[in-house]
């Protein structure tokens, strides 16, 4: 069933389809013209109109099916062959099977050709699904659930496109469609049953791996706060990583020529440092903050503000400003800051 298409058996078969149906359009035309020679003269133009518009659509859907035929298995080239072969021979019988003369006879048999074309290409493809699903998991059940299925639905199709063709002149009874009914239930159950066995007992399909996205760690490693103590730091390599090979040795170069040292590169000078500024007395030196800038405050108040210290930290207390005498009893006026040099 699953046998290629490239194989001589198929090719073998292949070829037999292929003549099947040309076998089958050239039947169909002759019939088509006994029918003309001897049938009525009612409507033998639009008859003979339809003919030709389905040997015509036959004909192309012989060869769309001969270049798909190997793409696909060799039943399902020889089985929707002989389903097309069908809807030939039912289309050659609407057209050319005598009518009852009620208005719209034409366009009923129409639609009853689309319907039974419908249903057969169902059929069809019912197969081809419940056989691929088949193949996922076979056991002596699913066997016989599918060959039995398969089975079912194929009688259901014959049951059913019967009446379609036949229903101008020949009474179906109750008891003919009770058996359409009941198939009908028994193909819905097996259809039903197989793919719930699949679910239950065949083995899944593994999953395809997904790469992390970046900078994500990938799902079988440690997470984070796992890892143990003394673990390599972030850019180095793991532990268990083999330490890298030994750069191979580079060859002796010939000794090349004493090179001449070169002159030292002079350094340059540091600058001169800007003396610390002092009190009044030019000795004293201003008390310093945190930062390091000096009190500038202290200067005129003569204590040192707070936060400020002298150098000298075994100093008891800041060292008395210079007495200065004023004009006529009055303090004298403070000292100004060093202004800087123009």
């Amino acid at each position: 069933m699953t046998e290629p298409t490239s194989s001589p058996q198929s090719n073998k078969i292949l070829r037999a389809t292929i003549w099947v149906a040309i076998g089958a359009l050239i039947a169909a035309a002759l019939v088509c013209v006994v029918w003309v020679l001897i049938g009525d003269s009612n409507g033998i133009v639009g008859k003979a109109f339809l003919t030709i518009l389905l040997l015509a659509g036959f004909a192309g859907v012989s060869i769309a099916e001969s270049n798909m035929a190997q793409n696909r298995p060799t039943w399902l080239a020889l089985t929707s062959m002989i389903s097309w072969v069908l809807i030939l021979l039912v289309g050659a019988f609407l057209i050319w099977m005598p009518t009852s003369g009620y208005f719209g006879a034409g366009a009923e048999r129409v639609f009853k050709f689309i319907v039974i074309a419908l249903i057969i290409q169902g059929a069809l493809l019912h197969a081809r699904l419940f056989l691929k699903a088949f193949q996922r998991h076979q056991t002596t059940f699913t066997s016989i659930v599918t060959y039995v299925t398969i089975g079912l639905v194929v009688i259901l199709m014959v049951m059913l496109v019967l009446p379609l063709m036949t229903d101008e002149f020949v009474t179906y009874r109750p008891l003919y469609w009770r058996v359409v009914v009941a198939l009908a239930i028994l193909s819905a159950v097996g259809t039903a049953l197989l793919p719930l066995v699949n679910a239950l007992f065949a083995p899944k399909r593994p999953r395809p791996h997904i790469a992390a996205p970046y900078g994500a760690a990938p799902s079988a490693a440690a997470p984070y706060g796992s890892a143990p103590y003394g673990a390599a730091p972030y850019g180095s390599a793991p532990l268990s990583a083999a330490p890298p090979a030994a750069p191979a040795p580079a060859p002796a170069q010939p000794a090349a020529a004493p090179v001449q040292a070169s002159a030292p590169t002079p350094t340059p000078a540091p600058a001169a440092s800007v003396p610390w500024p002092t009190f009044a007395d030019g000795v004293t030196p201003l008390p310093v903050f945190p930062d390091g800038s000096p009190d500038w405050n202290a200067y005129y108040t003569g204590q040192p503000s707070a936060g400020a210290r002298f150098w000298f930290t075994d100093a008891p207390s800041a060292p008395a400003a210079p007495a200065a005498h004023g004009h006529d009893g009055y303090p004298p006026a403070p000292p100004m800051p060093p202004q800087p040099h123009s």
